[in-house]
Parts: C-alpha cells; sequence; structure tokens
C-alpha cells in the first residue's frame, strides 16, 4: 500500500539525516577540559571490559557443530555465561557514562511479543536498550562479525547477519526471522531497529517491513535522551562516530530512557500486508514521541522520500552541482555552454553517455577535484552517466519547459528511436531526471503504458495529469527558484518550450529541442 504523505523536508517535516552537536562557547570549553581527562580513562576502562568479555563470548559456541549453533544455546553456555556477558557489556557503557539506564513500562514476555521494535535509532550508543531488554537477539550486517571483540559479541547472540550487498543473504536473512520468530518460544526474544539506519531523532523514517513480516505481535520500544546537549547521534552527515564518542564521553555523565508501550497486536489486514502493519506501529511510535512520522529513506546511501514508487531526493544531486558551479564563478550562459557540450556528447553515440571525472572536468571547465565531487554525487564508481547530470541539471535550470525536457531524455533513452520505452529504459530515464537510481518505477509504467507500450505522449499525460506524479513534477523537476544567482539571465520558460526575455519578446530555444 502506498502512503500518500510524501513531503519535502521542512521546519513541519525536518531533515532527519544530519545532525551536528551544538554547543556553546562555555560549553565547548568546559567540554576540553572534561574531555581530557575523562575521555582517555573512560577509553580505556571500557575497552578494558571488552577485552575480558571477549573469551567469555567466545566460549559459548566454542566446541559446538555448525548444526547445534543453528539452534538456541542452552545449558551452562546459556545461565552461566549470558549474566556474565551481560554485566561485562553494561560495564561497558557505564564506564562512558552511562551510570543508569532509567526504564518505563514493562517488557513484555517472549510469548506475548516475539520481537521488540526499537527507534528512533540515533547511533551505536543506542545499544544500552539491550540491557533492560535482556541481551535480545538482533540483526546485524554481516561485515560486522570482521571486527575484533564485536563479532565475538555477535556470535555469543547468535545474531542474524546480513549483507546489503547480497540478495542471496537477504533472502536467507528473511528465512531465519520467519523461524525464529513463529517459533513459539524456541528462539529467545528479537530486538530490531526497523528504521534500518541513524537519524537525528526530529522525524521517524519510514519502517523497513522486516520484524513485520511473520504477522506476530510486537512491543515497540522508544529511546530517549533527555539531556541539555545532544552528543549520541551519528547520521548521514555531520557529526562522525568519533565526535560523537569524544562529545558523550566528555559530559560528566548521559541520561537515557527506555520506555516500554503497550504490545501491538495486528490485525488481520495488517498481517496480510506487512509494509502496513510497520506504516501503522511506525505513526503509533511517532505520535507517542510527538514527532511526524516520514516516508523518508535511506536507498544506497542516498536520503529520499517515497512516492508512487519513486525515490525522490531529499538533497538534489543536481541542485548542489548547480550551487558548486555558481560558487566556481559560473553563470547562466557557463552553465548553459556545459549543457551544450554535454548533450553533444550524449548524441554522439552509447560510448559518449559515460565520462570519467577528467572528461566532466573538460565538458564543466572545472578542476579535477571540483568535478570529483559532483561525480560522487551521481555515481559510486569512476565514471558517470552524463544523462544523469544534464537532465537532473536542466530541469532546476529553467532553460527549457518539461515538455521539452522530457522530450529530450526520451529521445536519449529510446536508443532504438522505436519511439517507445521498456519499463527498464523507464527506470533510467526517471532516474536520470531525479538525479538519484530509481528501481520501483512499475506503478508509473503500468499507469502510463497503453497496450504494451509507452510513447512520449502517453508519458507525458501521466507525469502532468496523474495526481502523485504530477506533484513530482511539481516539487522536484522545476527550476530552482533559490538557487545563487540568476540561471536564466532574465527569461523565463513557458509551457509552449519558448522563452520569454526580459523586454517579453519570444524566441525558440533550439539546442535543448
Amino acid at each position: 500500500m502506498e502512503r500518500d504523505d510524501c513531503h519535502p523536508a521542512t521546519p513541519e517535516y525536518p531533515h532527519p539525516f544530519i545532525h551536528v552537536v551544538k554547543l556553546t562557547t562555555a560549553q565547548r570549553i568546559r567540554g576540553i577540559i572534561l574531555g581530557s581527562i575523562l575521555f582517555p580513562l573512560r577509553i580505556a576502562l571500557a575497552s578494558l571490559c571488552f577485552l575480558i568479555s571477549w573469551p567469555f563470548a567466545r566460549l559459548r559456541l566454542a566446541g559446538l557443530s555448525e548444526e547445534e549453533c543453528s539452534r538456541p544455546v542452552t545449558g551452562w553456555r546459556s545461565w552461566l555465561l549470558h549474566p556474565i556477558v551481560w554485566f561485562l557489556s553494561r560495564s561497558v557503557f557505564f564506564c562512558l557514562g552511562f551510570l543508569w539506564v532509567k526504564v518505563k513500562g514493562r517488557r513484555a514476555d517472549l510469548k506475548e511479543a516475539p520481537v521488540l521494535v526499537v527507534a528512533p535509532h540515533s547511533g551505536f550508543l543506542d545499544m544500552t536498550v539491550l540491557f533492560p531488554t535482556q541481551l535480545p537477539t538482533v540483526v546485524s550486517r554481516s561485515e560486522n562479525t570482521s571486527i575484533p571483540v564485536i563479532g565475538a559479541c555477535l556470535e555469543f547472540n547468535q545474531a542474524v547477519m546480513v549483507s546489503r550487498k547480497d540478495p542471496e543473504s537477504r533472502k536467507k536473512a528473511v528465512t531465519q526471522l520467519t523461524e525464529r520468530l513463529t517459533s513459539n518460544g524456541y528462539w529467545p526474544q528479537m530486538l530490531m531497529f526497523p528504521e534500518g539506519t541513524t537519524t537525528n531523532g526530529s522525524a521517524l523514517i519510514k519502517f523497513k517491513p522486516g520484524a513485520f513480516l511473520t504477522g506476530v505481535p510486537v512491543q515497540p520500544v522508544l529511546l530517549h535522551y533527555p539531556n541539555k546537549v545532544d552528543t549520541v547521534r551519528w547520521t548521514y552527515k555531520g557529526t562522525t562516530w568519533v565526535e560523537a564518542l569524544w562529545h558523550t564521553a566528555s559530559q560528566l555523565y548521559t541520561n537515557v530512557t527506555v520506555e516500554f508501550l503497550p504490545v501491538y497486536n495486528p490485525s488481520q489486514e495488517e498481517k496480510n500486508d506487512p509494509n502496513l502493519y510497520a506504516d501503522n506501529v511506525q505513526k503509533l511510535m511517532a505520535e507517542a514521541l510527538r514527532l511526524p512520522a516520514t516516508d523518508y529513506v535511506m536507498e544506497g546511501r542516498v536520503p529520499v522520500s517515497k512516492l508512487g514508487g519513486l525515490s525522490l531526493p531529499l538533497e538534489s544531486p543536481a541542485r548542489e552541482t548547480l550551487s558548486l558551479l555558481h560558487r566556481n564563478g559560473l553563470g547562466a550562459s557557463e552553465v548553459e555552454a556545459a549543457l551544450d557540450r554535454m548533450i553533444d556528447r550524449c548524441q554522439s553515440g552509447p560510448q559518449g553517455l559515460k565520462a570519467s571525472a577528467e572528461e566532466l572536468a573538460s565538458i564543466l571547465g572545472l578542476t579535477d577535484k571540483q568535478t570529483a565531487t559532483i561525480c560522487g554525487l551521481y555515481s559510486k564508481d569512476d565514471t558517470v552517466d552524463l544523462r544523469q547530470i544534464y537532465l537532473s541539471v536542466l530541469a532546476l535550470s529553467g532553460f527549457v519547459s518539461f515538455k521539452s525536457l522530457l522530450h529530450t531524455a526520451f529521445t536519449l533513452f529510446d536508443g532504438e528511436g522505436s519511439g517507445s520505452l521498456s519499463a527498464e529504459q523507464l527506470s533510467g530515464l526517471m532516474g536520470a531526471l531525479l538525479g538519484v537510481p530509481q528501481h520501483h518505477t512499475t506503478e508509473l509504467y503500468a499507469e502510463a503504458s497503453s497496450e504494451g507500450r509507452l510513447t512520449e505522449d502517453d508519458l507525458l499525460r501521466a507525469l502532468t495529469t496523474h495526481p502523485t506524479y504530477h506533484r513530482v513534477v511539481n516539487q522536484h523537476l522545476q527550476p530552482d527558484e533559490e538557487l545563487d544567482g540568476p540561471l536564466s539571465n532574465g527569461k523565463v520558460v513557458n509551457n509552449n518550450g519558448l522563452m520569454l526575455d526580459s523586454n517579453g519578446s519570444l524566441h525558440h530555444h533550439k539546442k535543448f529541442e
């Protein structure tokens, strides 16, 4: 079920993926003085507790066969080692300044709620929630198993491991989750962070459906950090994990409250639709936290909102590209000339669609370092698809109407000149227009195509008349008036692909047709 509450980042719906620790001058001075004493002492003591826990964590599965490791650990490995590792793990956080963990509400037992869902997820220090929940099993990235001590603790926990890069690993993880959550008490309680990534706590982002796939009851758990200085958060941009650790360890103590809400029993409709189940629990928790529930999500390290199956970037790569060009002295005419060179190369043949950072530097007239920044906005590889930069920048530049923009995009992706696009080509086209990859354009393709064909007129009609996709066009594919400096030198594009200059005369902009 597609939600229709997608919002751009605003004060009402703030950007949840950026956090910077805000300190007054007095707080900075106090932090430096206390940090120079507390930080090395606390890190040393926490590291010592970690190292002591290592052999105990390893001992839990030592000597067991692969088959025995695939079942819950029982006997002395459980009743003896579990409290020891719990105590040492709690000691680590005590040493870091979490002197006490306040608990509100009652934790449900295993049969009442096989899974605990925790939000908001702020950073690695959220692991304090493991102590009042008695070290339930967790889900973690398989890459973490190679980290000293952490890998041993995950092994001790019998965590479900998943690789984000391997689809087969994700399928195996879903199978494990299903087995454990429906084991009727055979496996211990599980704890999951349904947001799937960390935020600044200003909003709840869209919950992933993993914890809700089996339709079993869940207990929502809220994390609060009622401190004067918000130091614990580590997000996509802003404060790094090292800075978060420094600022937190430099405080005399850090308050944390774990609040258990009543168990949520899903309806039959929610059991049949994990996404609906996840959305309703998200709204419940957001209401309890007095925060907005949003459709924001991280896709491939890019923060986006979801609408009609499309991924809409919270930080437009094209906007950042135009800002960078302006900061480096490129005015409207220079940007227009760079786009001319870019489209000429794109139209030269398939080999001209990809460009390295050096080649892009020549096209834009920038240094390699400046161009590498732009490449990083669109690609994680050594090359970038010029259609992505060209079309997304052109959409915000105001040089052409949307109709002309779409005509150019359609021509670039209709490589065979058949007059129609496949579902895969539509994904590429929308990804180029919006500046981020699109993997779920099935709804748009079904809405726009007719008789198994998707023509340019069909796509234009869907994007300009369908309420959902019309919002996408208006919010993300219109000239950005807030960018520094006028892009069109006093010219404004009308809906017919004509340009009005400052004295009202008309002329046709043919280069981009």
